[in-house]
């Protein structure tokens, strides 16, 4: 197991009578950028959920960095964006970032490097004395960002992370997202529906009504299935048939 950042051995999950996770299993390797592919509903947000510990499943395992989880341990080691930002809106940009550093216990020199860092990553070093209830949508989306880096995790988890952020700072998120990656040796998990993001992955994992119905780096998969894009790959697969 020792070189899977994330591994999922028959997970299964189910609301009211009707299954979201069908039986499933995965392996993120360390150092990886994981692109999880999927339309609404498909199960990624439940997924992502359960390995965070958020969520029990019905069935099956999760292991992060040889934890089992739910773990302790793992809180530290794990940066989560939801897809929903959870943020203080009666505190400033900055009172946020340093609420969470303290979460972590930080030393106060880290705390003040990290936060700097981060919401300069994210172009919100100007606009931190701002009550969050004042911040744009994209802002918002931004400063949860920063928030889910502020502790420089191993494993970022990220909930559609990109959403209503312009394409110029899209951008640069994804490069800082490659460079953690291939610099720093951490892994991501990223959701995401934009195919330019999804071509950036080092692997894809597509999700249809709670199974993986294809896997495998963005090249690998658009070769086997003969596909110009990933919408024809996922259709292929059987990401139409109900």
């Amino acid at each position: 197991m020792g070189s899977d950042a994330i591994s999922i051995q028959n997970l299964e999950k189910g609301f009211k009578h009707k299954q979201v996770i069908a039986p499933l299993s995965l392996a993120i390797p360390k150092g990886q950028l994981m692109g999880l592919l999927g339309p609404s509903g498909c199960g990624k947000t439940t997924l992502i959920k359960m390995i965070m510990g958020m969520l029990k499943p019905d069935k099956g395992t999760i292991q992060v960095f040889d934890f089992i989880v739910p773990h302790q341990q793992l809180l530290k080691d794990i940066g989560y964006m939801a897809q929903s930002d959870a943020l203080y809106l009666d505190l400033t940009g900055e009172e946020n970032l340093h609420f969470f550093a303290k979460l972590y216990r930080l030393p106060k020199k880290e705390q003040l490097e990290r936060v700097a860092y981060a919401a300069n990553l994210v172009r919100l070093t100007d606009d931190l004395s701002l009550k969050v209830t004042n911040y744009s949508g994209g802002m918002k989306r931004r400063l949860s960002l920063a928030i889910a880096l502020i502790q420089n995790p191993q494993l970022l988890i990220l909930d559609e992370p990109t959403v209503g952020i312009d394409p110029v700072l899209k951008k640069e998120i994804w490069q800082e997202l490659i460079r953690l990656k291939e610099e720093e040796q951490k892994t991501i998990l990223v959701t995401t529906h934009a195919m330019d993001e999804a071509e950036r992955c080092d692997q894809l994992a597509m999700l249809r009504s709670g199974h993986i119905i294809a896997q495998g780096t963005p090249q690998a998969l658009k070769e086997h299935y003969q596909a110009k894009d990933f919408d024809e790959v996922f259709l292929k697969a059987g990401g139409d048939a109900q």
